[in-house]
């Protein structure tokens, strides 16, 4: 049964870059036909995708965030990264990273809090 686990700095100061990594064990980020996403959930808000990396390694970002937002995979660790740019107390929220197959249910991280505060 595939595992991920977001980790990464909890606190991150504005103007920034808050960097993610989810680690997946138990299947691999270059299985065909699966796609590896990161959403967030900002606090009293509801869950917003923010884009995903296909097993190909191809990436599509959403398009309010495409111009701050970078995905990238590390295959030899079996890892897959978040990188937001400039960011601002608004990009506080809950990060989750997770595996997603048309037709079939997903698989997500427990989640990690980041605040972006000086």
């Amino acid at each position: 049964q595939v595992q991920l686990q977001e980790s990464g700095p909890g606190l991150v100061k504005p103007s920034q870059t808050l960097s993610l990594t989810c680690t997946v064990s138990g299947g691999s980020i270059t299985t065909s036909y699966y796609h590896w996403s990161w959403i967030r959930q900002p606090p009293g808000k509801g869950l917003e995708w923010m884009g995903v990396i296909h097993y190909d390694g191809s990436t599509t970002y959403s398009p309010s965030l495409k111009s701050r937002t970078s995905i990238s995979r590390d295959t030899s660790k079996n890892q897959f990264s978040l990188q937001l740019s400039s960011a601002t107390p608004e990009d506080t929220a809950v990060y989750y990273c997770a595996r997603v197959r048309p037709g079939y249910p997903g698989s997500w991280g427990q989640g990690t809090q980041v605040t972006v505060s000086s």
